[in-house]
């Protein structure tokens, strides 16, 4: 190959340039060498590797959350990620099924055995697989191919549209090695129109709607993910002072609507209290969520008035709780319920009935032993300079942070879309990259074994992000799922290294905590530029689990 030629996979860089991307994580792969050469000839394209292709795909999803918590009202940041075929394509699926559950634009590209060994029998070529596309056609929003070099801005613009047309999500593009490495004839691209799809609320709905909550005696709002993916958090809380309404957010939605706001609920979603205050609605009116198994209190939710529910993704509608379903985007129907809404004067009845459930959640935490969990939490959130996101992994203060955590100025993102394990430190990474630093990261042990090996990329890319490791010893959550199930646990518990040394081996510094200095070994750690991680050996418990 010519390194003065352009080629197919210059056309791919440049096309990604031009749809709007500035930075690309990539990991190389001998069908892929004609990207990567591409991305080496591009200095206005950042490049971000990682050590391993899931991590590499979570990192693509911090890095496009960060970029969406950033920019609510700009265009959609789609973050494009470039792997080699195969074994390589394979090990993202995990990452993207994540970035699926949640709702994240991540445009994943990856390269193909050479075109003659498309379509027929098995020729034996490296990493070939049967059918590739079919192995993420169950797993992204759409599938997309380029057999030719004239295809692939094409190919991208549908994949860029797919991926940033509400419900957000990751896409898949494929391209051969021979169309990568092929010479590319056509002009230079500058310029693509990406033009991903709105949702308009029909206006039939939209007045029943509000017919149902003007109505209403006791509406109450839950928000999820897709309010706060939406950038729709205004016209939630202009909804919520107009109707008086109550408003609880899911695990997803954290941040969506004001932690202290008088009408806020928050979000206890675990606990016997919010469910009931949320099935004692008359009008339950559902904003960006599919009532799925947490945001329904494990399928526990038995609203017994009308549900209203706004959702992008159509497939959800109605799957779990029959009501009126309107398809559309959160933020749009927002403003059209607003226009039809009379605004209610405050007798103070809504504030009084969200301060009673808070009270009630708070009566029956204090009634359990979760000193230790409970300050564990506080300092982690005190300890954060403002604007500080944290990422989290599936780890017991991960699940307490779920319901817990003040989001307000303190973004917080977790893997609990799809519940994998390594999600916290390499997404971490992402959002470092897009410029979030000061970032947190946290894992248990059993998780952070899944993303130790990116302690070396946060070293090559100098990232400014801190990684709090709880290490109890196990698979915490799991050992008490076990235990409270079959009075004792088994596969649980796990031999580890010293996190310490093993985090200095890599140059990165590192802090052996306790309950007592937790909060100011994390201030130090996330005021030192760079990667640091900080180790709290502890078993904490989960609070009692309610919903059962």
């Amino acid at each position: 190959m010519s390194g003065a030629g352009r080629i197919g996979g210059d056309v791919v860089v440049r096309t990604l340039r031009a749809l709007g991307a500035d930075t690309v994580f990539g990991l190389p792969g001998q069908h892929a060498l004609g990207l990567f050469e591409a991305l080496r000839r591009a200095p206005d394209l950042r490049l971000v590797s990682a050590r391993v292709e899931n991590n590499l795909a979570f990192a693509a999803d911090g890095h496009a959350r960060a970029r969406l918590d950033a920019a609510p009202d700009g265009p959609v940041p789609v973050t494009p990620m470039i792997v080699s075929t195969g074994p390589g394509a394979l090990l993202t699926l995990a990452a993207l099924q994540e970035s699926r559950a949640a709702s994240v634009p991540v445009l994943g590209i990856s390269s193909q055995i050479p075109l003659a060994g498309l379509g027929g029998g098995r020729h034996g070529y490296l990493h070939e697989l049967p059918d590739q596309q079919a192995a993420f056609e169950g797993v992204v929003k759409s599938v997309h191919t380029a057999r030719s070099v004239s295809q692939i801005p094409a190919a991208l613009r549908a994949a860029w549209e797919s991926a940033a047309t509400a419900p957000f999500g990751p896409v898949w593009v494929e391209i051969s090695q021979d169309v990568l490495l092929a010479p590319a004839t056509a002009p230079d691209i500058t310029s693509v129109a990406a033009a991903p799809a709105v949702w308009e609320p029909l206006a039939e709905q939209v007045s029943t709607a509000a017919d149902l909550l003007s109505a209403a005696e006791n509406p109450v709002v839950l928000a999820g993910g897709g309010v706060r993916r939406g950038g729709a958090g205004a016209e939630l809380l202009a909804l919520a002072e107009t109707l008086r309404a109550p408003v609880l957010t899911t695990f997803g939605g954290k941040g969506a609507f004001p932690w202290e706001h008088p009408l806020s609920g928050q979000s206890w979603l675990e606990d016997t209290h919010s469910r009931e205050f949320l099935a004692g609605a008359d009008v339950l009116l559902v904003l960006g969520s599919g009532l799925g198994e947490l945001s329904s209190t494990y399928h526990t939710l038995r609203p017994r008035g009308h549900v209203v529910q706004v959702e992008a993704d159509a497939g959800k509608l109605g799957s779990n709780h029959p009501g009126l379903g309107i398809h559309a985007d959160v933020r749009q129907t927002l403003r059209a319920l607003l226009d039809l809404l009379p605004r209610r004067d405050p007798d103070g009845g809504a504030e009084r009935a969200v301060a009673g459930l808070l009270a009630s959640i708070r009566e029956r935490l204090d009634a359990q032993p979760l000193e230790v969990e409970q300050r564990v939490l506080r300092d982690v959130r005190a300890a954060l300079p403002p604007g500080t996101p944290s990422f989290w992994d599936m780890t017991i203060l991960g699940y307490w942070a779920w319901s817990a955590w003040n989001a307000d100025g303190a973004p917080m993102h977790s893997a609990q879309g799809a519940g994998g394990l390594g999600f916290g430190l390499p997404a971490a990474l992402g959002a470092a990259v897009a410029g979030a630093g000061p970032v947190l990261a946290v894992s248990g042990d059993g998780g952070a074994m899944y993303g130790i090996a990116e302690l070396a990329s946060a070293v090559q890319h100098q990232l400014d992000v801190t990684w709090l490791i709880i290490d109890d010893g196990g698979y915490g959550i799991l050992r008490e799922y076990s235990t409270g199930a079959f009075g004792q646990a088994h596969a649980t518990e796990l031999v580890r290294p010293d996190f310490v040394a093993l985090a200095r081996s890599f140059g990165v510094p590192a802090t052996l905590s306790d309950v007592e200095s937790l909060r100011a070994d994390l201030v130090e750690s996330l005021s030192t530029r760079g990667p640091s991680v900080v180790v709290l050996p502890a078993t904490l418990r989960m609070f009692e689990p309610t919903h059962l």
